[in-house]
C-alpha cells in the first residue's frame, strides 16, 4: 500500500535496487492520444508515414493484440497509472475542469514503483485525471495531482486540448497565472476580450491565458521532454510522455501541415512521429539509447470526428480493419498499437500476438526493477516483461476486461472469445455525420463496416441483448454468434461476474 511505500522511500540512493546507471535501464513510456490501430505505417497505414515510430518497431517488438483498458481517455490513464480496472473505481467517462483527482492518494502508482527503485520520475503532457481533493483550485495550488502520485516533475495540459482551461500546468500551478487575469467559471479570460495593449500590461505573451497556442503544444511537449531527459541523464529515469497528439482539434505546427495524404489527421500523426523522433534522438545523443526501454502505445482507438471522417474518405483507415471507434466496446475502440524497444533485450524486428494491456505496465515495471508488489498494488496488472523480452510458450493473460463509453458495455476476453455485455458499441450514437457524438451503427455505415446486428446504420430489431465473437475466426467482428454458442456466452458471463464481485488482488499468472 502507498502509506507503507511512503515510509520507505526516504532517499533515492538508499532505496535504489541498482548499484549503477549501467544496470538500471531507463524507461520512457510514450502514450499517444486517440491514435488508432491503423494510424501508423508499421501497422499498415499508407496515406501517412511514421518513420521514427516505425524504427522502434524495426529495432524492437510490435504487438498485434494489445489493448487500452478502456476505449475512453480518463479511464485508460487510470488503468495505466494504477494497474486497476477502471470499473473498480466507477470510471467510464472522461473528467473535465471541475473534477478532483480520481486516483486515491493512498494507492500505489507506476510512478511510486519507479521512485521506490531510485528513479527520477516525470509526467509530461496530458494528465486528464483531475486535480485537488474535490475540485481543482485553478487560481491556487493544484494538489493533490501528479506530484502526489509519485512523479517528481509535471508539465503539461491539465484536461484535454479541446476543453478549458486552455493553459499549461507545471507541478502544482498554472504556468503564467497573474492575479489580474484569474479563472472565473463560465466567463472568458481577459486576454480573450481585451485589447492587445492590455494583454501586455497584465503579463504579456507569458500570461497563462495568452501563453497557450494549440499549434505549438506538440513542440512544447517535445522540448520539455528533451530538456528533462538531459537534466536527468546521469541517473536512472522514468518518463511518462502523454501527448495531446492526435486528439482533436487537429492543430499540427505549420511545418507539418499538408505533409500527409489524409489531411490534418495525417499531418497531426506526422507531428506525433516527430515528437517521438526528438525523444529517440536525445537518447542517442546522450548515450542512453542502448540502456533505455522505450514503450509506445495509445490511450484508445481512433475517433470518428469530422477530421477523422475526412481522413476515411481519403482512404485512411483509423483503426485498420477493426470494427468501431473510440468509446466503443468493439475492437476498434481499444485495440491499439504497442511497440517496445530495448536493444539486446528485445529482439529487433520481432512481433508478438500475446494478449496484453496498458494496465499491465505497473506490474511490469515492478518486475523490471526487482520489486514484489503488495496484494492490493496493481491488482489487475500482469507482468508482461516476458512477452517483451522472450517468446513465452503460454499466454501471459487468459482474460481481460475492457471498458467503453457506457458502463453497461464491457468487453470480456477469454482466449479467442470476446463477450460484449450490451447491444452496439456502447459509445457515441448520434446518426449525424459531423456531430461530435457521431458513432454507433451510423458510423459503421459511414466507414463501410459490416456487423450482423446492424442494417442501414441502425441496430436491427430483435438484435441480441449482448454479443459474442471469436476473434481468431472473425477479427473484424462481423458476425455476432451469441445465439449459436450460448454455452460459451454463459461461461464468460459467469467468469466476468466472479471477477467483478471478487475483491481485486494480485493476479495469478498462467
Amino acid at each position: 500500500m502507498k502509506s507503507l511505500l511512503t515510509l520507505i522511500l526516504c532517499v533515492h540512493s538508499s532505496c535504489s535496487l541498482f548499484a549503477s546507471q549501467s544496470s538500471s535501464p531507463n524507461v520512457v513510456i510514450i502514450f499517444a492520444d486517440d491514435l488508432g490501430y491503423g494510424d501508423l505505417s508499421c501497422y499498415g497505414a499508407t496515406k501517412l508515414k511514421t518513420p521514427n515510430i516505425d524504427r522502434i518497431a524495426t529495432e524492437g517488438r510490435r504487438f498485434t493484440d494489445a489493448h487500452s483498458a478502456s476505449a475512453v481517455c480518463t479511464p485508460s490513464r487510470y488503468a495505466l497509472i494504477t494497474g486497476r480496472y477502471p470499473f473498480r473505481k466507477g470510471l467510464a467517462r472522461p473528467v473535465f475542469l471541475k473534477s478532483g483527482l480520481v486516483i486515491d492518494e493512498e494507492r500505489t502508482t507506476i510512478a511510486d514503483v519507479m521512485k521506490k527503485a531510485g528513479y527520477a520520475t516525470a509526467c509530461i503532457g496530458k494528465w486528464h485525471l483531475g486535480f485537488g481533493e474535490k475540485t481543482p483550485n485553478w487560481n491556487g495550488a493544484l494538489k493533490p495531482g501528479p506530484l502526489e502520485m509519485g512523479f517528481d516533475y509535471y508539465y503539461g495540459v491539465p484536461v484535454v486540448n479541446s476543453h478549458p482551461p486552455f493553459v499549461y500546468v507545471e507541478n502544482h500551478h498554472v504556468v503564467g497565472l497573474v492575479p489580474e487575469d484569474p479563472f472565473v467559471y463560465g466567463k472568458k479570460a481577459k486576454t480573450q476580450i481585451i485589447e492587445e495593449k492590455m494583454i501586455r500590461d497584465i503579463g504579456g505573451a507569458d500570461a497563462a491565458h495568452a501563453l497557450y497556442d494549440d499549434y505549438v503544444v506538440g513542440t512544447r511537449m517535445a522540448k520539455k521532454s528533451v530538456k528533462w531527459i538531459e537534466e536527468n541523464k546521469d541517473d536512472p529515469f522514468f518518463l511518462y510522455l502523454s501527448t495531446t497528439n492526435i486528439h482533436h482539434p487537429f492543430t499540427p505546427a505549420k511545418r507539418f501541415q499538408g505533409t500527409s495524404e489524409c489531411g490534418l489527421y495525417g499531418d497531426f500523426v506526422h507531428e506525433l512521429d516527430w515528437i517521438v523522433g526528438e525523444v529517440m534522438t536525445t537518447l542517442e545523443k546522450n548515450g542512453l539509447s542502448d540502456n533505455t526501454l522505450v514503450i509506445f502505445t495509445s490511450d484508445n482507438g481512433g475517433m470518428i470526428n469530422v477530421t477523422g471522417q475526412k481522413a476515411i474518405k481519403q482512404g485512411h483507415q483509423l483503426n485498420g480493419d477493426l470494427l468501431g471507434f473510440k468509446f466503443d466496446a468493439w475492437e476498434g475502440g481499444h485495440r491499439v498499437p504497442f511497440i517496445a524497444r530495448w536493444p539486446e533485450k528485445i529482439k529487433a524486428g520481432s512481433e508478438s500476438s500475446q494478449l496484453i494491456c496498458n494496465i499491465d505496465l505497473l506490474s511490469t515495471m515492478a518486475s523490471l526493477t526487482g520489486q514484489k508488489l503488495e496484494a492490493d498494488d496493481g491488482s489487475d496488472s500482469f507482468n508482461i516483461l516476458p512477452a517483451l523480452t522472450t517468446d513465452p510458450e503460454k499466454p501471459i493473460r487468459d482474460h481481460l476486461v475492457l471498458g467503453a463509453g457506457k458502463s453497461s458495455h464491457l468487453a470480456f476476453r477469454d482466449g479467442d472469445w470476446v463477450l460484449i455485455t450490451g447491444k452496439g458499441g456502447g459509445g457515441f450514437n448520434s446518426p449525424k455525420p459531423g456531430s461530435h457524438g457521431f458513432g454507433g451503427p451510423a458510423a459503421l455505415k459511414f466507414a463501410e463496416q459490416k456487423n450482423s446486428d446492424v442494417a442501414n446504420g441502425k441496430l436491427k430489431k430483435g438484435a441480441p441483448a449482448a454479443q459474442l465473437y471469436n476473434l481468431a475466426k472473425d477479427p473484424a467482428q462481423s458476425q455476432n454468434v451469441i445465439l449459436e454458442h450460448p454455452e460459451v456466452a454463459a461461461k464468460l458471463r459467469k467468469r466476468l461476474a466472479t471477477l467483478k464481485a471478487k475483491k481485486a488482488s494480485r493476479p495469478t499468472q498462467p
